[in-house]
C-alpha cells in the first residue's frame, strides 16, 4: 500500500485538504486525532503518562491538555519523553488500519513529520502551506487563543521552506477553490506514479 503524508505547519489547513482526498475515496489516518484518542484510551499510555507528569496528567479520567501543554511548553525534554510514550503506540495503530484499507493509496496526516524525521516512512509527501497571517488567524479561530501563542508555534515549527524542499508535492491553501484544484492534480499525479 502507498503511503501519502500529508503535512504542513499548523494552521495550513492539513485537515480541510484532507477532506478534499477523500472525496477521491482515499482514506486519511490523522495522526493526532488517533494519539489523543489513545492517549485517553490505553491503559499503558495512562500509566506511563502519570508516571512522567505526575496525578495532574489526568483530569476526571480525562487527558489533561492545558496542564501537559504548560509542561511541555517550559521543558522540551517532556515532549521527546511523551512523544517515546505515544509515537510507537499511534504507529501499531496506524498498521492495523493500514491493512483494513482498500483504495490505491492512503493520506497519513501528521503536523511534524520532518521535525521528527519521519520521512522514511512516506512514498511520497504533500505539504500544504499558506500565508503566516491567515495561519494565525486560523487558529485563533478555532482554538479560541492568542495571536503570541499561535506564533510561538509556527517559530517553533521547521520553516515551510525547508520542508517544500522535502516535499514531493505543494499545495499553497491561502485560496480554497485553487487548493481544491491542486489536490485533483496531485491525486492523479499520485495515481500514474503507482500505475
Amino acid at each position: 500500500m502507498i503511503v501519502v503524508g500529508l503535512t504542513g505547519g499548523i494552521g495550513s489547513g492539513k485537515t480541510t485538504i484532507g477532506k478534499y482526498f477523500e472525496s477521491y475515496n482515499i482514506p486519511v489516518y490523522i495522526a493526532d486525532k488517533e494519539a489523543k484518542a489513545l492517549m485517553n484510551r490505553s491503559k499503558v499510555i495512562k500509566r506511563k503518562l502519570i508516571e512522567l507528569f505526575g496525578e495532574y496528567a489526568y483530569k476526571d479520567g480525562k487527558l489533561n491538555r492545558p496542564y501537559l501543554a504548560s509542561k511541555i511548553f517550559s521543558d522540551k525534554s517532556l515532549l521527546s519523553k511523551m512523544n517515546a510514550i505515544v509515537h510507537p503506540k499511534v504507529a501499531s495503530h496506524f498498521k492495523r488500519w493500514l491493512k483494513k484499507q482498500d483504495a490505491p493509496y492512503v493520506l497519513k496526516e501528521a503536523a511534524i513529520v520532518f521535525e521528527n524525521n519521519l520521512e522514511h516512512q512516506y512514498d511520497y509527501i504533500v505539504i500544504v502551506v499558506a500565508d503566516e497571517e491567515l495561519r494565525i488567524e486560523r487558529v485563533m479561530k478555532r482554538d479560541d487563543t492568542s495571536r503570541k501563542k499561535v506564533k510561538s508555534i509556527i517559530d517553533n515549527q521547521l520553516s515551510d521552506e525547508e520542508k517544500i524542499k522535502k516535499s514531493h508535492f505543494v499545495i499553497f491553501n491561502n485560496d480554497l477553490d485553487v487548493a481544491k484544484q491542486q489536490v485533483e492534480e496531485i491525486h492523479h499525479a499520485i495515481l500514474q506514479k503507482i500505475k
